[in-house]
């Protein structure tokens, strides 16, 4: 039997059903300047919430559930999270997914992840007028930008300024890896 896929997969499952798939893709389509509520005095998702319901952070949210991040990104914040797409995440080495995702290496995924993480709820137009900014993890993240393009160290934000209940989420498509 090939374990590595019960790695992957027991996570997927158990992070998708804790999760909630349930939660409204509406929340992706939010206006920048939305926040904790609307007018009719809804709560939008949370950052967890909003990040599993867009469907192109699966991996992301297997590796929360297996950091034990989850309540942090579901709790008041505010946060913005560089969040990493499947598809960033798929192209690591082979075997990099998996061996994070080992209980041993719990340590090594919970700096790595902490390290997408800023304080605070810093919309795009913030994050195009700083230079770096400090993550949860301790690291700082260097910001550049050129046009209408920014960078998160060697990450490109692919989309921003995804609004969520407690926090922003901006796409990027890489993973970003402390110290590197």
């Amino acid at each position: 039997m090939d374990t590595r896929n019960h790695l992957i997969r027991l996570p997927l499952l158990t992070a998708a059903l804790a999760l909630g798939l349930a939660a409204p893709l509406a929340a992706f389509a939010a206006s920048p300047g939305e926040s904790g509520g609307n007018s009719q005095g809804k709560v939008e998702p949370d950052l967890v919430d909003t990040a599993v319901a867009a469907g192109q952070f699966k991996t992301l949210a297997a590796a929360l559930q297996v950091a034990g991040l989850v309540d942090t990104l579901k709790g008041p914040g505010p946060y913005t999270v560089f969040a990493p797409t499947d598809a960033a995440f798929a192209a690591l080495p082979a075997g990099t997914v998996e061996s994070l995702l080992e209980p041993r290496n719990r340590d090594q995924l919970v700096s790595i992840l902490t390290y997408h993480v800023v304080p605070g709820r810093v919309t795009a137009n913030e994050v195009a007028t700083m230079d770096t900014a400090a993550s949860v993890q301790g690291g700082n993240l260097r910001i550049r930008t050129n046009g209408d393009s920014v960078a998160i160290n060697d990450a490109r934000v692919i989309a921003a300024d995804v609004m969520a209940g407690n926090g922003v989420i901006h796409v990027i498509d890489k993973v970003l890896m402390p110290g590197g």
